[in-house]
């Protein structure tokens, strides 16, 4: 049995998401199933009639109620959506438990260490509970620092040569 890889896309380059996506699609073309569970993306990809046409090879989930960005909500709004985005680290970890899927996506994860809704101590304790170590997991978000750097196995950062970096196009 093959070993999987956790693999991180990070950088201020637009382009993160797309490339995950674009190992989605791969895996989906060997017969493999994908989850991706996204966070703090807004409307995200939830809408795309596309990825629904995708499944069951790659099924999306997001579990944030709002579509606005999560630095501009109340304090009350941020509250719910951190109950939300926490139902949405439960599911990644029944589906690490389980081993649900060949490749789990976890869109913007590295964004909840940036904004203080998890800390890298408890991505690397989610991360701990693959069950099926053949398993792929990537990670994607703008920040990388060392303690994040370890817990993978490949990190590829995307920067923008030419032109301003545009958030949430990723």
């Amino acid at each position: 049995m093959k070993k999987g890889t956790i693999h991180i896309y990070s950088g201020d380059g637009h382009g993160k998401s797309p490339a995950a996506l674009g190992r989605a699609v791969t895996m989906a073309c060997q017969g493999k199933n994908v989850v991706i569970i996204q966070f703090l993306k807004g409307k995200g990809l939830e809408d795309s009639e596309f990825l629904r046409r995708l499944e069951p090879e790659i099924k999306l989930f997001r579990f944030e109620k709002s579509d606005g960005n999560f630095t501009e909500l109340s304090k009350e709004q941020k509250a719910d959506e951190i109950i939300n985005i926490k139902n949405g680290l439960n599911f990644a970890k029944k589906v690490l438990c389980t081993g649900g899927c060949d490749l789990l996506i976890l869109d913007e994860v590295l964004r909840l260490i940036d904004n203080g809704i998890i800390t890298v101590e408890e991505l690397k304790d989610l991360l701990d509970m693959r069950s099926d170590e053949s398993m792929n997991v990537i990670m994607t978000g703008i920040t990388l620092n060392d303690e994040v750097c370890i817990l993978a196995d490949e990190v590829t950062k995307l920067e923008t040569v030419k032109g301003e970096p545009r958030e949430n196009l990723d």
